[in-house]
């Protein structure tokens, strides 16, 4: 005979099961999903800079395998800790934010290892041109938030991008170098689907 712990836990795990066999959606967190980025210059200091997301959802099976990823970024917010460099990077030079406000990050192939993501591969659109880009997972997991009483799910991912594919290619000619890496923190929350 079955004792309760043992039926407790088999429950448990059938619960989960069938949560992760389903489709479930989630909204972005804005104040947990930033992107990071990091270019290299005279082959010396790294610079560095932040910019923010305006808002994103992304659905996930993990019996499945699959998923999508939709996630808009406001580059207005970027933020390299100087104000003169922050003038810099938004003006035509660089990222262009009068014209081009947004930039979008869009997969829906995902890669896993067992339940847990390892990459999503999609394209990523910027001062109006779209070029594939794969994330890799640094870190994934789900967990139920204790203060939001909703299932998070969420990680750390990175790439690396050449920047002239988009069109940015000041400094190039005298010490800026081209590959950025971009770091990626998301968090989001499920819809209670």
């Amino acid at each position: 005979m079955m004792n309760l712990k043992t039926f407790f836990s088999l429950a448990g795990l059938t619960i989960g099961t069938a949560a992760f066999a389903q489709t479930s959606n989630y909204v972005i967190d804005p104040t947990h999903t930033f992107v990071m980025y990091e270019m290299g210059h005279y082959g010396t200091s790294t610079n560095r800079g932040r910019f923010g997301t305006k808002d994103g959802n992304v659905a996930l099976n993990v019996a499945a395998r699959t998923g999508k990823v939709d996630i808009t970024m406001d580059m207005t917010s970027i933020n390299t800790g100087v104000d003169q460099l922050n003038r810099h990077v938004q003006s035509k030079d660089f990222f262009n934010v009068a014209d081009f406000p947004t930039a979008r990050f869009f997969g829906d192939k995902l890669e896993f290892n067992g339940d847990k993501v390892t990459a999503v591969i999609g394209e990523l659109t910027l001062m109006g041109k779209t070029h594939p880009v794969t994330l890799r997972a640094l870190r994934f997991n789900c967990y139920q938030s204790p203060m939001l009483k909703r299932q998070i799910c969420g990680g750390d991912f990175e790439t690396t991008v050449p920047r002239s594919q988009w069109g940015l290619v000041w400094g190039l000619n005298f010490g800026f170098e081209d590959n950025v890496r971009l770091l990626i923190q998301v968090e989001a929350i499920n819809l209670g689907n």
